[in-house]
């Protein structure tokens, strides 16, 4: 079942078609388990998409696909106008560099400071920034864009859950990506700093012009932050529309998402 939609969670026409990322027909079995049977998927320039799904529903892996860390067995992955599958190591580097992602547990290094933790993917990536002697302002801008430019030599021991995860969007931010994944951005957290980390991506997307592309299972962060939804189902993308329009379906599998 697709709800066609050219319009943001506004009610406003859609007018920017730029494509960012394109998936068809992507398919990805371990053994006898079938978990992508011919996802589609296309998130276009400015978007914040929203993808919902079971666990074991196949958003993992589709990430993975995405990334190149896994090759699919058949189907079509596209990144800012690159064919995944035409890239070599030194090129999907390059690719990555473009790419944010914010991961579901934060991932922060333990044994490094805040700073030490935005520093790491400068290094990683020099080709991007090009020769950078002084890395303090930059790391400074990324912390000040999440509020929380005083943590700058604390440990990760040291922050919240919440800090922790602001922590892990200034690191996905230094290297102005062109697109961020949330991985579970809200996981874990209390229903107040979930509605502030919604917010902060509200503010960065705006700030940054970014694409978005958000797998949760917190049905109240699709609600406030997609524009698009796309509910995976037995390894497809059975529904597609904007909140209002899914949420309002009377298809038992798409209801089942919206069931408090």
């Amino acid at each position: 079942m697709k709800v066609p939609n050219n319009t943001n969670a506004n009610g406003k026409k859609q007018t920017n078609n730029k494509v960012i990322i394109k998936i068809k027909g992507l398919r990805k079995s371990f053994g006898e388990n079938h978990v992508l049977k011919g996802f589609d998927m296309t998130l276009y320039e400015g978007e914040n998409l929203v993808i919902m799904g079971k666990s074991g529903s196949g958003k993992s892996v589709m990430i993975k696909c995405l990334v190149g860390l896994i090759a699919p067995d058949s189907g079509y992955v596209e990144v800012l106008g690159k064919d995944i599958s035409t890239l070599n190591q030194k090129s999907l580097d390059a690719l990555r560099a473009n790419i944010g992602f914010l991961f579901q547990g934060s991932a922060l290094y333990d044994s490094m400071t805040v700073r030490e933790n935005l520093e790491f993917p400068m290094r990683r990536h020099q080709q991007k920034l090009g020769k950078v002697t002084n890395t303090e302002p930059l790391v400074l801008e990324a912390l000040e864009n999440v509020g929380l430019a005083h943590t700058l030599d604390l440990m990760p021991a040291e922050l919240s859950g919440g800090m922790k995860r602001r922590v892990a969007l200034a690191r996905t931010l230094i290297l102005k990506p062109k697109v961020i994944l949330y991985d579970e951005p809200t996981s874990g957290l209390d229903p107040i700093t979930s509605k502030e980390i919604i917010e902060l991506m509200r503010t960065i997307q705006k700030k940054y012009g970014t694409s978005s592309l958000i797998i949760t299972h917190d049905v109240d962060c699709a609600r406030v932050i997609s524009e698009r939804m796309i509910l995976l189902v037995d390894g497809i993308n059975y529904a597609e529309g904007t909140y209002a329009e899914l949420s309002a379906s009377k298809d038992l599998k798409v209801e089942a998402f919206f069931k408090k």
